[in-house]
């Protein structure tokens, strides 16, 4: 891989990733995207296994694993011996919840702004058991963190087992107070699983200091790893009852929490380099801005900002959260369009394409209201503000707002 950079703003740095240059790419927030230095670091890895495989991935691969989950814990302030590595959040989200001893009668709470794929994971999970799901109801636009944790407590009861909290919401793109709800349930002696599926790289963790139950999120997202890279966080008094959700050969009944690591570690054959690239996208990033991930943190959640201030003054709307709640992505909630205009009769799909087709590529989500849409815009390193005047004209035109 290669080494620092000094670039000079963020069209040179947006030549650092493989990203088509003809589309104003806004939607990190979905899939992420990974710089060429390291998807080459990536590449040099697998060359690594494809050379001698049974060497790489029987002899080398737990020191390896090992080595990554190191760098990895020293940023998220997590226990290394409580991290394993997981494809993705989702997947961390089903390893718990599949794991759970649930009982006819338990309560499984989350709330409305839930990723929709943890959301069926949850139902599947509570209608084996005969167990049921509930959700508390978080308003959007929402005035501050209080109408996050209200509905929440209010929605506990003595048969309430788990929340499963979004740190980072994906259709509303709101930054929930999730040291606030862990703190609180562990008041009421209930176990917390954050989805902090767009949290790391977006806001500063500390997995050890939250001290929620279980902690999965992804690493190809902001942090720029290779798609796949993803972890699962589980709280020592824990990790004896989670289990990966293919068993393979480290699982042994009865065993005790030392086995967990080595139970995620193999699951089967698979292609581990996502998982072993996650130190060099972390080095990577780190190198691109001065001051480090703090700095570049902070850098996208101004330029997130900003992004927004202009969605809302094109649409002539308030903003729908306090600026707190707002990390490296913005969503607004779209007005009625005129009739007849681009997006009368369009749904949420349909519209990201007219965008798309425009050389835009944002997202837009289905969210109760007069539009029943959510336009939502990313801010990462290779973005600037003239992409996002260039979407506000757009959504303009899209909503015939002349």
């Amino acid at each position: 891989m290669n080494g620092p950079v000094e670039p000079s703003g963020p069209r040179d740095l947006a030549g650092l990733w493989p990203l088509d240059p003809s589309v104003d790419y806004l939607n990190h927030g979905s899939f992420g995207a990974c710089p060429r230095a390291v998807l080459e670091a990536q590449s040099a890895l697998r060359q690594e296994m494809e050379r001698e495989p049974v060497d790489f991935l029987w002899r080398r691969l737990p020191r390896l694993l090992g080595e990554a989950r190191e760098a990895l814990g020293a940023f998220l302030g997590a226990d290394p011996d409580g991290l394993a590595f997981v494809p993705n959040a989702t997947a961390g989200v089903n390893a718990v919840l599949r794991s759970l001893d649930l009982a006819p009668g338990d309560e499984l709470l989350t709330t409305d702004h839930a990723y929709g794929a943890c959301r069926k994971a949850l139902s599947w999970v509570a209608s084996r058991a005969g167990a049921r799901v509930v959700v508390a109801s978080v308003p959007f636009p929402i005035r501050g963190e209080d109408e996050v944790v209200g509905p929440l407590l209010e929605a506990v009861t003595p048969r309430t087992k788990l929340v499963l909290l979004d740190h980072v919401t994906s259709p509303t793109a709101l930054v929930f107070p999730a040291e606030r709800v862990v703190a609180e349930m562990a008041r009421r002696g209930v176990d917390v699983l954050v989805d902090g599926a767009h949290a790391p790289g977006t806001v500063p963790l500390d997995l050890d200091r939250l001290g929620a139950a279980y902690y999965t999120g992804n690493a190809h997202k902001w942090l720029c790893a290779p798609k796949g890279a993803a972890f699962l966080h589980v709280r020592p008094d824990r990790r004896r009852g989670v289990h990966p959700v293919s068993i393979s050969h480290a699982y042994e009944p009865g065993a005790d929490g030392a086995r967990f690591r080595e139970e995620f570690d193999w699951t089967g054959t698979d292609d581990p380099t996502a998982y072993l690239a996650v130190p060099a996208s972390l080095r990577y990033l780190e190198s691109l801005v001065p001051g480090g991930w703090p700095a570049l943190m902070a850098r996208n959640r101004a330029l997130a900002l900003r992004a927004r201030a202009i969605l809302c003054e094109a649409l002539s709307v308030p903003a729908p959260c306090p600026g707190s709640m707002v990390g490296s992505i913005a969503s607004v909630p779209l007005p009625v369009p005129a009739p007849g205009s681009p997006a009368d009769g369009l749904d949420h799909e349909a519209l990201t394409g007219w965008f798309r087709a425009r050389g835009v590529e944002t997202w837009l989500s289905p969210w109760p209201g007069p539009a029943g849409k959510v336009i939502r815009a990313s801010a990462q390193l290779y973005n600037e503000a003239a992409q996002y005047e260039r979407l506000a004209r757009l959504l303009r035109e899209a909503l015939g707002l002349g």
